[in-house]
């Protein structure tokens, strides 16, 4: 997932260097039905951004797990989960 936001955000001419993109993840194992599953993904990115890119990062990350293989091949079997903190860099 965070490999599809970032060639997405790339497309926009936003960096995705490891200073200036990270993720927090976890996830739910719970019993179903005597089967351990995993039951829930939360993925919660921090980006730094160039000035006046706030609003296509925005734009970029509204829409990038409807074309994030990860994410499609288990929807429906696990609950997604993602919020985009933007930070914008001074000029």
């Amino acid at each position: 997932m965070m490999g599809t936001l970032a060639t997405a955000l790339a497309t926009k001419k936003i960096p995705t260097h490891s200073d200036r993109f990270c993720a927090q993840v976890e996830g739910d194992i719970e019993d179903v039905d005597g089967v351990l599953r995993i039951t829930r993904i939360r993925v919660d990115y921090q980006l730094k951004v160039p000035p006046g890119k706030t609003e296509q990062a925005r734009e970029v990350f509204a829409e990038y797990l409807k074309r994030c293989p990860a994410a499609m091949s288990v929807c429906g079997c696990i609950e997604i989960s993602d919020s985009l903190e933007v930070t914008e860099l001074e000029g």
